[in-house]
């Protein structure tokens, strides 16, 4: 078992090396430099629950065998949905009162007063990230937002948060009493979580994004001739270095699973006939799953209590804005200003001097300020195209990318809850059968691998969580020396007894006997 770890071990780091080489020198056959994203590999477990069982149970050699394991699936998630049934219950009892539908008749039906409605909404948020926890979600930090934010896909204009129309008082009395690591700057007023990672692409000829990377390249030229690029460079360059640096440095030391996904940016692009006229195909790591919770901002005389709760899927990292709440509309940056003032004044310069020279070229000068009218209109209409992206990709989030809000969501995580513990159960139940004996880090190991050989998928099993709840379950017990032993199949039935489901089911056969 030891040679197997070394084994893995040996193979990420391997993989490490390559995508750290990738980053910096490596080019695409199309012509686009590729960027890793180094990503912590979570805890759920991407497969359906029926897919699982009836795998596993295929595997079973004897009839009597799959059929006990089949009975002991159902008895664990039985199990499982009754304990998790009356908090599931309370979570949306207090969302009740605090839904922007409805909610606000509740509190007045109920005539309570403004320290007991305090206190709901901290038991409901004190809820909520209870399940948010179970279901591996995690808060998205500032470190992931600005790596997120770091690169460009289809969104190319800077969205920017109303704050003045969110709440701060639920999220920042909330963090005082339940503190966390890491929280995010905006985490007073809204919070966002995530869970699991997955692959974005688009193809297209790009036309305007291509001629937008050509001008950009050439704009940047001119500054550094004349020199004028320092005054902005200066700031940006150093800190990403550093970050790249620090990260490269914990790839190469670190012993634990970690995902790497490309990133292919136009920024990226090699300047060519065949890439500029052919269609080329971006790639953008996503968030599969992301949660928004927030609440808007109310007067003093009339508080909004109505609490957000909004679920998406697919997200494109560098695109992530679309999600957030109360967005401004998005305007010319001071940047885009400076360019265009920059542009007049050299045009205006240039212009001044040829027309001073003893002979000057009317060419010339029409050439000039041709290139100052052609880059100023550039940047507006580049603005107004933008501007139609963006509206069209807010309009895509509300109807595809939304998976539901509110109460919808809620229940969605009640369920997914469920799932994953179950589905952590029986994997860890499966190996231990199989096995037989067990220590902590060999059931964790073997659990991942069996995942990957039979699934093809990759996760980092939570082999503590799964073993508390065998335990619980009175399934397995441990020897003297602390390995894990699992009770015979038919005993482990036995051990769980009849479930209420069970009984309702014989209920009903009889019935229809």
């Amino acid at each position: 078992m030891d040679s197997a770890a070394e084994e893995k071990q040996k193979k990420q780091q391997a993989e490490a090396g390559m995508a750290i080489g990738g980053r910096d020198g490596d080019v695409r056959k199309d012509g686009v430099a590729r960027e890793v994203v180094r990503m912590e590999r979570e805890a759920v477990i991407p497969i359906i629950k029926p897919k699982l069982v009836m795998k596993l149970a295929e595997l079973i050699e004897h009839d009597v065998d799959r059929n006990e394991f089949l009975k002991l699936c159902k008895k664990v998630e039985y199990t499982i949905r009754a304990w998790y049934l009356l908090q599931f219950e309370d979570l949306m009892q207090l969302y009740s009162l605090f839904d922007p539908v409805s909610g606000e008749k509740r509190l007045e039906q109920q005539n309570l007063l403004s320290d007991e409605i305090d206190t709901l909404e901290f038991n409901f948020m004190t809820y909520l990230f209870q399940i948010m926890e179970k279901s591996n979600f995690k808060l998205l930090s500032d470190e992931e937002y600005d790596v997120a934010q770091s690169g460009r896909y289809l969104l190319n204009l800077p969205i920017i948060v109303d704050e003045s129309k969110l709440d701060k008082k639920l999220l920042r009395t909330y963090f005082k009493e339940h503190p966390h690591d890491n929280l995010p700057s905006f985490a007073d007023k809204y919070i966002v979580f995530r869970r699991g990672v997955g692959i974005d692409r688009t193809t297209d000829y790009f036309v305007m994004e291509k001629v937008d990377v050509i001008i950009s390249r050439v704009w940047r030229s001119l500054l550094t001739v004349t020199r004028i690029d320092r005054l902005f460079s200066k700031k940006p360059q150093s800190k990403p270095r550093s970050d790249i640096k620090k990260t490269d440095e914990i790839i190469e030391d670190s012993e634990e699973q970690e995902l790497f996904v490309e990133r292919i940016r136009l920024e990226k692009i090699e300047l060519s006939i065949k890439n500029l006229t052919h269609k080329m195909t971006i790639q953008e790591p996503t968030f599969d799953r992301m949660i928004v919770v927030y609440r808007r901002a109310g007067t003093k005389t009339k508080p909004d209590r109505g609490i957000f709760v909004k679920h998406f899927k697919n997200i494109p990292m560098a695109d992530m804005e679309i999600v957030l709440p109360e967005k401004k509309n998005p305007t010319l940056t001071p940047m885009d200003w400076v360019k265009f003032l920059i542009s007049a004044v050299i045009g205006l310069v240039t212009l001044v001097g040829s027309l001073e020279m003893p002979k000057a070229d009317v060419w010339v000068v029409i050439a000039i300020m041709s290139g100052v009218i052609g880059y100023c209109a550039k940047i507006y209409f580049t603005f107004q195209a933008n501007m139609t992206l963006y509206q069209n990709l807010i309009t895509k989030s509300m109807y595809d990318k939304q998976l539901d809000s509110g109460k919808g969501t809620l229940l969605h995580l009640c369920d997914d809850v469920i799932q994953q513990e179950v589905k952590e159960v029986i994997i860890c139940y499966y190996i231990l059968m199989e096995q037989g004996k067990a220590t902590i880090q060999d059931l964790d190991l073997q659990c991942e691998e069996l995942i990957k050989e039979e699934f093809g998928a990759e996760c980092n099993f939570d082999v503590h969580d799964a073993v508390k709840k065998l335990e619980k379950l009175g399934i397995i017990h441990r020897d003297s020396i602390g390995r894990i032993l699992c009770a015979p199949l038919k005993r482990a039935n036995e051990i769980i007894g009849t479930t209420t489901e069970e009984m309702v089911l014989r209920a009903q056969q009889n019935s229809a006997s």
